[in-house]
């Protein structure tokens, strides 16, 4: 890798943990430049604004959670055991989170919804991948007669993610992963009724 594509990586890196922590609005420029060690030069040179950077930022955090969540279903045969894993994948987010701050999808979501449309609409697309993914996993459930055939695959997509994030705000908030601990739990005993 080129020294110029380093320093690219380094500084989406570091403005992905800034904004994941302080939010788009909260990361000032010079935040960045503390992070990464580099002048207001130095990062305009590879971002035309703080908006590319931000947009560039959050893709690769989403992507470190995205690899964590592919990574346990992706080990799993039947549709249940699948979407046990990718809840129980959560369990690590709060002493072993893949970036700074929690989840980013979270934490952008809430943050761009009034203030940053092009964010807030690569957030939706994020969560419209996620929502993808549980619908998928339900409905080949269903082909295989491993989830019974009257379950709406959207239905549970919102149920285990607002559920999941919520436990997640909730286990941030209190510095305690009970919560997220006993959602996981609740959401297993769920999967096993599907």
């Amino acid at each position: 890798m080129s020294k110029a594509k380093q320093t690219r990586a380094k500084i989406i890196q570091q403005a992905a943990e800034l904004f994941n922590q302080q939010g788009y609005s909260g990361a000032s420029i010079a935040d960045i430049m503390e992070a990464t060690g580099l002048k207001k030069g130095g990062i305009y040179n590879h971002f035309k604004n703080k908006d590319e950077l931000a947009l560039e930022a959050f893709d690769y955090a989403y992507s470190l959670t995205s690899k964590m969540i592919w990574q346990a279903v992706k080990q799993k045969r039947s549709a249940k055991e699948r979407l046990k894993g990718m809840v129980s994948s959560y369990l690590d987010f709060i002493a072993n989170p893949p970036i700074a701050g929690g989840c980013p999808l979270l934490n952008t979501a809430l943050d761009s919804d009034d203030t940053h449309p092009a964010l807030r609409d690569r957030a939706c697309n994020a969560m419209t991948s996620w929502r993808n993914l549980i619908d998928k996993i339900i409905q080949t459930g269903i082909k295989k007669g491993e989830i019974d055939s009257q379950v709406e695959p959207d239905l549970v997509a919102t149920i285990l993610i607002s559920t999941i994030e919520g436990a997640i705000m909730m286990s941030k908030l209190y510095q305690d992963s009970l919560h997220l601990e006993r959602a996981v739990k609740h959401l297993h005993s769920y999967i096993d009724n599907l």
